[in-house]
């Protein structure tokens, strides 16, 4: 770890891939069903596919099937290794049942951000014990309350949220993240 640079905490699910997605698209496709991503307006899934049970909606994160479906965000590969090789801790921080984290970890860690090893994979229920500078996550929950740096990745589920008025920065995009760490950082060097 370099201990001069900045330690970025950087959430897995609607943050650097599309778990929501993927989701959406198998549930669609195994039940005949019409939902689409845009419709997704709430954290709950089961809000939009009322017709299914708990158990159907969440039953494809527990395959390895399913998580090989999942791809990276737009430009996440790029821009997380440009921040990975300009020598910031980089720390993926997942809050996950503990039934699919060795899946995520083979299919897409593994697969898309080889960099990042077993030893920078946190997984935690309460993200704000996390001590780091940054926290960029699509979740509201897990930013509120933290002693980071907050940038919450846009998704369909948080859209209507007024980051500002919260302490959030909004990031629409990677190369946003990007461009707001470096904004940041230079200027907390000029103080």
């Amino acid at each position: 770890m370099n201990k001069e640079m900045p330690v970025i905490l950087i959430d897995l699910d609607d943050t650097i891939e599309e778990l929501l997605q993927a989701w959406v698209y198998f549930l669609n496709s195994k039940y005949s069903m019409n939902v689409s991503v845009d419709d997704i307006t709430d954290w709950d899934m089961c809000i939009f596919y009322p017709s299914l049970t708990r158990q159907q909606v969440f039953e494809p994160l527990h395959h390895d099937e399913f998580w090989k479906t999942v791809k990276p965000k737009p430009d996440a590969i790029e821009y997380v290794e440009k921040l990975f090789s300009e020598g910031y801790n980089i720390f993926l921080c997942t809050s996950t049942d503990y039934r699919n984290i060795r899946a995520k970890y083979e299919y897409i860690v593994k697969r898309y951000f080889p960099y990042i090893k077993w030893s920078n994979v946190i997984v935690v229920n309460n993200k704000q014990m996390i001590q780091a500078d940054y926290l960029i996550d699509d979740g509201i929950h897990n930013l509120e309350n933290g002693n980071f740096i907050k940038i919450l990745m846009t998704a369909p589920h948080n859209r209507n949220y007024d980051a500002s008025a919260n302490g959030m920065l909004r990031a629409n995009s990677w190369k946003e993240v990007y461009e707001l760490i470096h904004h940041f950082e230079v200027e907390n060097t000029d103080i």
